[in-house]
């Protein structure tokens, strides 16, 4: 009985949360009213509020599970080559790019410390750093897995420099989606391979 009470409380606050992101992206986060989340959720206001306390609380969770979905599908694209690292590697910058063309609110998460107005802002701001880190993450479980006789610190350096390339490349596209990947994969794959050998 926990367990169905749980999961269609769960059920709920994504509806909410799907509304508010809906809102969000036709109207931006400042044109979004509890009131009309509610509506677009088939829920009263009043239950908007009992799940989220305010609209703060409802930023927070939508915010939180575009990182999650993010990073989860980044995860799963890095993994799509089985041991090709490079191929790999390239599955997910090319991912991450692409994604971000189409899902404004990830775009602003992973740019949002480079400015803007949106009251949606702060939440987007605390998220940048969260996304960078868990994407480094996935890049450093996924090559230690391939390279394990890599110097972690090394690792952990290399993973960083590529999400960070990415997304400068995201705030500032100079090539075709598909020429960028290919190129940033191939230099991931050199400092990968570089943190494994104790003569570079």
């Amino acid at each position: 009985m926990a367990e169905l009470r749980d999961s269609a409380r769960q059920r709920l606050r994504d509806t909410i949360v799907d509304a508010a992101r809906a809102q969000t992206v036709a109207a931006g986060w400042d044109g979004v009213r509890m009131g009309g989340v509610a509506t677009a959720a088939g829920v009263s206001r009043q239950t908007v509020y009992n799940e989220f306390g305010s609209k703060a609380g409802l930023a927070e969770a939508l915010a939180r599970r575009e990182v999650d979905r993010f990073v989860g599908d980044v995860r799963a694209a890095l993994h799509t080559h089985g041991t090709h690292v490079r191929a790999g590697a390239y599955a997910a910058i090319r991912h991450t790019l692409a994604e971000v063309a189409d899902n404004p609110l990830i775009k602003s998460i992973l740019t949002s410390a480079r400015g803007g107005s949106d009251e949606l802002l702060p939440y987007l701001t605390t998220r940048a750093e969260l996304v960078l880190a868990e994407a480094s993450g996935a890049l450093i479980e996924w090559t230690g897995t391939h390279l394990p006789q890599a110097d972690p610190a090394r690792l952990a350096f290399a993973a960083d420099t590529i999400v960070r390339l990415v997304v400068s490349h995201i705030v500032l596209p100079r090539a075709p989606v598909d020429d960028i990947a290919g190129s940033l994969a191939d230099l991931g794959l050199r400092l990968f391979l570089s943190t494994a050998d104790p003569t570079t």
